[in-house]
């Protein structure tokens, strides 16, 4: 297992990290915990989380990924071995998470409110890493395309780093990133963190995989230069990279054949440039899964690829896959697949 710094915050965390949104809805506890007992065994050492999950969200199953995390925590009694991430959940209609029955905002009330929830779920005292899973601003996100009419109204960005600081200040938080963020906004958080003395963003974890580089323009710079890495997530395309749901498919059990969701890997060209990933894993001697993961694993700017499965089978098959080889042959032909399909499911 590799390990590479944390953004400038002084941990280290594993290359591969793992992903929990499916515990408490496809999953269950005894599950959850199997996972993170394998995934210790493997050196994986970060784990991701969110008030958010499980997933698909909603309100009878909010939260509960966090509470088997926190169950396994108290069973295990190892919580300083873990560098633990959640988050807090960015602006939308949702009323069911806050106590007011509001609508979720990034302000300093609903920081607040969100914090203690997630410590107590957990279990624990303190989060290494406090995310914003989505800006407080309007954007075209989660496969949305182009420039949107952006509204004035949102929560200034020192508004939201002084929230946040006041848990640093407790021991609440150690550090804190951004998720489902653009290079404007982390360099925003950046500068006022710096003319401020407020704390600084460490990580971004965003969408990154084969059919959507878009994290290269723009922020994948400002990653390298700032010292404010990537946390890749979905680095499967939810899993249509495996080729799982071509043609149609939709196999039993499966996340889009549960919940569908799949609109974001399903846009002109999607299935096109999904095949000739496959195509060129099989050229290359290997699994579609095994191009997949060890491509993000190979990137510069990239901290740690968050992992996700349902099965213990899938779990072992994707740690397994950071193990192979990356040669300059799979370098130019994933580039050639880039250079051809041009990232169709950002």
């Amino acid at each position: 297992m590799q390990y590479r710094p944390l953004g400038r915050t002084g941990l280290s965390v594993s290359s591969i990290g793992l992903g929990t949104m499916t515990w408490g809805e496809q999953n269950t506890e005894d599950e959850g915990h199997a996972q993170m007992d394998y995934a210790v065994e493997c050196g994986i050492n970060f784990f991701d989380t969110a008030e958010l999950y499980a997933v698909p969200p909603k309100a009878e199953t909010q939260g509960t990924t966090e509470t088997i995390i926190g169950s396994w925590f108290k069973a295990h009694k190892n919580r300083d071995q873990i560098i633990l991430a959640t988050k807090i959940t960015g602006r939308s209609p949702m009323n069911w998470f806050r106590k007011d029955g509001g609508k979720t905002r990034l302000n300093a009330a609903q920081i607040d409110e969100a914090v203690e929830g997630s410590l107590r779920r957990l279990q624990t005292d303190y989060i290494d890493l406090y995310q914003l899973h989505w800006p407080d601003r309007k954007l075209s996100l989660f496969g949305g395309h182009g420039f949107a009419d952006y509204p004035v109204d949102f929560t200034p960005f020192e508004i939201i780093l002084e929230a946040l600081d006041r848990h640093v200040q407790k021991g609440n938080i150690r550090h804190i990133g951004v998720s489902n963020e653009t290079a404007w906004g982390v360099m925003r958080y950046l500068a006022e963190a710096s003319s401020r003395g407020l704390p600084r963003m460490a990580s971004i974890q965003n969408a990154y995989h084969l059919i959507n580089r878009t994290f290269e323009t723009g922020l994948a710079e400002v990653a390298m230069r700032e010292e404010v890495g990537l946390l890749a997530y979905s680095p499967l395309g939810q899993g249509t990279l495996t080729g799982k749901y071509l043609n149609g498919a939709r196999p039993e059990g499966a996340r889009g054949t549960l919940f569908g969701r799949l609109e974001r890997y399903q846009g002109p060209g999607a299935e096109d440039a999904i095949k000739a990933c496959i195509t060129c894993a099989q050229e290359h001697g290997l699994s579609p899964v095994q191009l997949a993961l060890k491509f993000c694993d190979t990137r510069p700017f990239v901290t740690s690829t968050l992992i996700g499965a349902t099965s213990m089978e899938q779990l072992k098959e994707n740690i397994d896959a950071f193990a192979v080889s990356w040669s300059d042959d799979l370098e130019k032909a994933v580039n050639d697949l880039h250079a051809k399909h041009r990232s169709p499911c950002p």
